[in-house]
């Protein structure tokens, strides 16, 4: 029952809480005070230990506000029996949600990541539950926008997402799009060509029960593409489908975006994954290993963690390297091996600065200071130019903004131009090797 006092302690929280953890962690808490007594109800279990392990000190405070120095607080978990009837009826994925096994359903999909292979830390917690609260039908929010550098996990939370979905859905078979931006713009372009467009709308729009969409920077500068992205988020909006969308970059930064789909992106809850700290780094080591059967000493798992900083990838990629060699030899994981295989990857302890990154980009590519800057539009110079953008993006904590301005270039050039080596990279094209050895030379 929500009372004048539940109403004054709920208002002091609002007001003493981000508006994202508010919105996404009190909301949904149902409120009662019997005397000095405040119960919280939650919607599930994952909320109730999130708000007794986050925000319970926030809450005695605002309870103490208003009941006095006696106040006690609880924090319950709903019972199923307590949801109003409409709550438990079927939404879009036919629901409730109930926990199963993997099945059919998740196999079909061919998932490759799960939220129970996600290692949660100060960087990516918020990320990761929001993810989670995503397919549980208790909360109102049904848009989630994911946005963070190369290799922190994007990708890993969306295909749990899709996971997840696929598990608690009491459907025979759940329709999720789950693909990159420039596959759906690729598909789109197919669909103009064999006028088939009636089919493709039909596929995103009327057919599909979630979109899960990697990369939407990519739509930047294509009107065309934005205006049939937007017709499809608001179409699966009005059927109360989930959308959920990645990208490199925070909605703000993104250049030549229509208005409504730029608001369409932030009308859900907005949430960034930043570079993990050495404890989450150490951690994810650990994980991986013991997922392998490997014994790892601790100052093996402490060394990778203390020199691959910024790519989880990298720090994966660097771990599975080292188990593969040691089986190979028929020996046991051990520090000088670990640091043989350190020699394959960008030791990013310290990591560089502004000045370093362009003095390295310059020898590197056997260019001067001048020439990165001038407005030549050589292919070598290009690709230079566009690699100091993304090493400046990876390795510093300047604005796209500032990294333009040291070299004379627009925010919008500085994104297109490492939207451009994330692709080369990802489709490993000629190029995309050459900047990824490039990007690996670096700090070595």
């Amino acid at each position: 029952m929500m009372t004048t006092a539940c109403n004054q302690i709920l208002h002091t929280l609002e007001k003493n809480l981000a508006p994202s953890v508010y919105e996404l962690w009190v909301k949904p808490l149902s409120c009662e005070v019997a005397g000095k007594k405040l119960s919280l109800t939650a919607p599930n279990a994952f909320v109730a230990n999130w708000v007794r392990d986050k925000l319970m000190k926030d809450v005695r405070i605002a309870a103490v506000d208003v009941l006095g120095d006696e106040a006690d607080v609880e924090v319950l978990v709903r019972k199923k029996a307590d949801k109003p009837k409409a709550e438990t009826q079927p939404k879009q994925l036919g629901l409730p949600i109930v926990h199963v096994p993997e099945t059919k359903k998740t196999q079909a999909h061919n998932w490759r990541f799960s939220f129970d292979e996600f290692v949660t830390g100060p960087s990516n917690q918020l990320a990761c539950a929001a993810s989670q609260t995503l397919c549980d039908t208790s909360f109102d929010t049904e848009n989630l926008f994911l946005h963070s550098g190369p290799g922190l996990g994007k990708t890993h939370l969306l295909q749990s997402i899709g996971r997840r979905l696929c598990e608690v859905s009491n459907k025979k078979s759940v329709n999720i799009a789950c693909l990159s931006g420039e596959e759906f713009a690729n598909r789109l372009v197919l669909a103009l060509r064999a006028k088939r467009m009636d089919e493709f709308k039909a596929r995103f729009r009327e057919k599909a029960d979630v979109l899960l969409l990697e990369d939407v920077h990519f739509f930047q500068n294509k009107e065309k593409m934005q205006n049939e992205l937007l017709g499809t988020v608001k179409a699966l909006r009005e059927r109360g489908c989930k959308v959920v969308l990645t990208s490199s970059f925070r909605p703000r930064e993104m250049s030549n975006i229509d208005d409504q789909l730029l608001s369409r992106f932030t009308s859900g809850f907005v949430a960034s994954i930043d570079k993990p700290d050495f404890e989450t780094r150490r951690r994810i080591v650990e994980h991986k290993a013991r997922k392998m059967s490997v014994q790892v000493p601790d100052d093996v798992s402490e060394l990778l963690a203390e020199r691959i900083v910024s790519d989880i990838r990298q720090l994966e990629s660097a771990l599975n390297n080292l188990v593969f060699k040691a089986r190979l030899l028929n020996t046991g994981v051990s520090t000088d091996m670990a640091w043989e295989v350190l020699e394959n990857y960008a030791i990013e302890n310290p990591s560089p600065d502004y000045d370093s990154i362009i003095n390295f980009v310059c020898r590197y590519y056997g260019l001067s200071d001048l020439q990165l800057k001038s407005r030549s539009r050589k292919r070598q110079i290009v690709t230079a130019r566009n690699t100091a953008f993304y090493l400046a993006r990876k390795h510093t904590e300047m604005s796209l903004k500032d990294i333009g301005e040291r070299l004379g270039r627009r925010h919008s050039t500085v994104l297109k131009g490492i939207t451009n080596v994330e692709r080369e990279i990802s489709v490993q094209t000629p190029l995309g090797r050459q900047i990824e050895k490039a990007v690996t030379t670096l700090t070595n």
